[in-house]
């Protein structure tokens, strides 16, 4: 029978991508725009699976899900969720989840992701039918069982085989063969309560594929399933029976090591070290060198769950790679304390200290006129401010570093205001350079904007200092935090006519940008620099950049694009029509100053 596959979104782009992606497979696919929309489908027609978006107005996935649980006639129906939220994936398992698609999708996993559940639907419908087939056998058998004993026995064996390779496909990851991440969650909770109740002894490996994206970016996905491939086989020879191994997702590994303590744990980390040094990927004739970044965890009674396994081992793969990749790092209290970096409450005092101290600096990195032609006047001066964050031994922090914990700390409103009221300082320093300057970028976080007196704060510092709102642009990066498209649509007008100007940053990253360009206001959009720096090595990268340069130009926005590295690409973004570049082909971002400012002024000049 055709199988019927149920697409619930409330975005209808996301729809359509989803439909077209899945149209190779012969399916009868159903939608539905909204989580009420999407049972009344179901208990009508009985999907095969739901793909279920978890971020939607009303009734969210995980409610809908939920739902779907707890009806006897669908329990079994199998979902997948699609989410662009790592935090959403242990909540998707945990309301009944069968599996998850991560945005911006990818149709190779997209598709294999589906073809395996309805492998799984389909063993399951054999697997009731060959039931009912013997329990018929069975009774009418009864008589005849000397004869029939044989005959019975294989039918038995049969559906054992079946009961295991459904067994196999729910602990196993469908690309590499090796456990997969709910079967090593289940493991590690056996071994946590043997640790706990009997004092054995464990440890925990988690292995990341350091080149990964390099050969599934330039070769394909299909030469990174295959290095995800002959990685499992590397991993599973270095170990022993007693050895578990899982693939956590992505170009991530697990090991759990039972029956070994610190010692034995960093001598079997170092044998896998070993074995990826004498390891050589080949693909296409090119040959790619393997190098692992490995952090250990010794499993003892202070590991209470499998959740904060997967916290310490993060920590200490976070400094591993900060010190350099192709390591072994062991998680130690002693030297994860001594990383104040990476505590949640020395980052929160840290930048409570940074915006009252004044430690933030801000960075400007000059944007370049691509198309050049029909242009009547010269240019303007075209800046984006960056935040920095100076330690206390005076380096540069990037914002990689600490916007993660301002936003989890509720911090990062206070940044864009310093920020913005910093940047309106120095242009009030120098009227004189406002015939010459078109503006300047500023980033704006999704909680900035949902701020309610965050439009007033731009039009009083405005007003103080007397600097006309043309002189700024405000740069939005599509989010989850944008969850009401009306109040941004009209906090995005309200600073309009103060004269900035708002442009939709790391366009095509996200699941929704398009819907963003579509709904909201925006004066330009700022590609992402991932579809830009291999543009003239990947065509694919080519075909996006040229549906959004066509897309903008019928809406009348102009188009920037960002990672501009080399000549070559300059060159082929003018041939696609793209306004504007940013990048170190044009410019090495440098501290505003007074003097920065009026140089750069006198350079357009």
């Amino acid at each position: 029978m055709e199988a019927k596959l149920l697409i619930v979104d409330d975005t209808p782009e996301n729809l359509d991508v989803l439909r077209q992606v899945l149209s190779p497979l012969d399916c009868k696919i159903l939608v539905a725009n909204s989580g009420e929309r999407s049972l009344d489908i179901i208990a009508r027609n009985q999907p095969d699976l739901v793909l279920l978006d978890v971020m939607m107005p009303g009734m969210d996935g995980f409610e809908v899900c939920r739902r779907i649980r707890a009806n006897e006639s669908t329990a079994e129906t199998p979902v997948i969720f699609v989410t662009a939220r790592q935090d959403d994936i242990a909540q998707g398992f945990a309301v009944g989840g069968n599996d998850y698609i991560t945005k911006p999708i990818s149709t190779e996993e997209v598709q294999s992701r589906v073809r395996h559940q309805l492998e799984r639907v389909r063993l399951i419908r054999e697997l009731k039918t060959l039931n009912e087939e013997l329990e018929e056998k069975v009774r009418e058998r009864t008589a005849k069982l000397a004869i029939a004993n044989r005959q019975l026995r294989e039918e038995v064996n049969e559906r054992r085989f079946m009961q295991d390779r459904l067994r196999y496909l729910a602990e196993h990851d469908f690309v590499t063969r090796v456990y997969n991440r709910n079967a090593l969650d289940a493991h590690v909770t056996e071994v946590i309560d043997g640790v706990q109740r009997k004092s054995a002894e464990a440890v925990y490996l988690q292995i990341d594929i350091d080149q990964f994206r390099l050969v599934n970016e330039s070769c394909g996905c299909i030469a990174g399933d295959e290095l995800l491939k002959e990685v499992g086989e590397m991993l599973g020879h270095c170990l022993s029976e007693q050895d578990f191994l899982a693939r956590l997702g992505g170009d991530k590994f697990a090991i759990v090591a039972g029956k070994h303590n610190r010692a034995s744990g960093l001598a079997l980390a170092n044998l896998i070290q070993q074995q990826a040094n004498n390891f050589a990927f080949v693909w296409e004739g090119r040959e790619f060198k393997l190098a692992l970044t490995i952090a250990m965890v010794v499993v003892d009674k202070d590991v209470s769950s499998f959740e904060q396994l997967l916290l310490m081992a993060d920590e200490v793969m976070y400094l591993a790679k900060k010190e350099g990749r192709s390591t072994v790092r062991v998680y130690d209290e002693d030297t994860l304390r001594q990383t104040s970096h990476r505590s949640n409450v020395n980052w929160a005092l840290r930048l409570v200290d940074a915006l009252n101290q004044d430690h933030f600096c801000i960075h400007v990195q000059r944007l370049s006129r691509i198309r050049a032609a029909g242009e009547s006047q010269p240019a303007k001066l075209k800046l984006e401010a960056l935040v920095r964050l100076r330690d206390t031994s005076g380096s540069l922090m990037f914002p990689d570093s600490f916007i993660p914990a301002a936003e989890r700390f509720n911090l990062i409103s206070q940044i864009d205001r310093w920020m913005i009221k910093r940047v309106v300082q120095i242009l009030a320093q120098h009227p004189e350079c406002h015939d010459e300057l078109e503006h300047i970028a500023i980033n704006l976080s999704a909680i900035s904007i949902r701020e309610r007196d965050m439009g007033a704060y731009i039009e009083r510092t405005l007003a103080q200092y007397k600097v006309p709102g043309h002189l700024i642009a405000f740069e939005i990066t599509e989010t989850e935090n944008i969850v009401n498209l009306e109040e941004t649509r009209q906090f995005i007008r309200d600073v309009k006519n103060l004269g900035c100007q708002f442009a939709l940053d790391d366009f095509g990253s996200g699941y929704a940008s398009f819907n963003y360009l579509r709904e909201l206001p925006f004066d330009q959009v700022k590609i992402d620099g991932v579809f830009i720096r291999d543009i003239d090595k990947i065509e694919t990268n080519i075909s996006m950049v040229k549906s959004i340069v066509e897309i903008a130009q019928k809406l009348n926005v102009s188009v920037v694009a960002e990672f501009v590295e080399n000549n070559r690409i300059h060159t082929l973004l003018d041939e696609l029509g793209v306004d504007w570049g940013q990048g170190f082909h044009y410019h090495h971002p440098e501290e505003l100053t007074n003097e920065s400012l009026k140089r750069m002024i006198k350079q357009v000049a």
